[in-house]
């Protein structure tokens, strides 16, 4: 009993000890994380960047969509699909009723 009270006693003797430290501290200092940005040397005299191109945000419409799978007039013209045929279902026998 007599250890759990010294050992108490000793703890809150540091707490307080720290927070005396703690606010004797300039508190300008501890906001402070990082040092303040520096511009780089030189920058004034360099060009600036070009401007982003200007977009309207619209589908071109000169140019059509196109099917993704052609009809067979035009597949046997000549035209491929733009993407790989699906792979086939599988199909499962059917449910015996019981």
């Amino acid at each position: 009993m007599l250890l759990a009270s010294m050992l108490i006693a000793a703890g809150l003797a540091v707490s307080a000890l720290a927070l005396t430290a703690l606010t004797a501290r300039d508190s300008q200092q501890m906001a402070q994380a990082t040092q303040p940005t520096q511009s780089t040397p030189g920058a004034e005299t360099k060009p600036s960047t070009p401007p982003e191109p200007a977009t309207t945000g619209q589908r071109p419409s000169d140019i059509p969509p196109q099917p993704a799978r052609p009809d067979p007039d035009a597949q046997k013209a000549g035209a491929q699909p733009a993407l790989p045929p699906a792979l086939a279902e599988k199909i499962a026998p059917p449910i015996r009723e019981e």
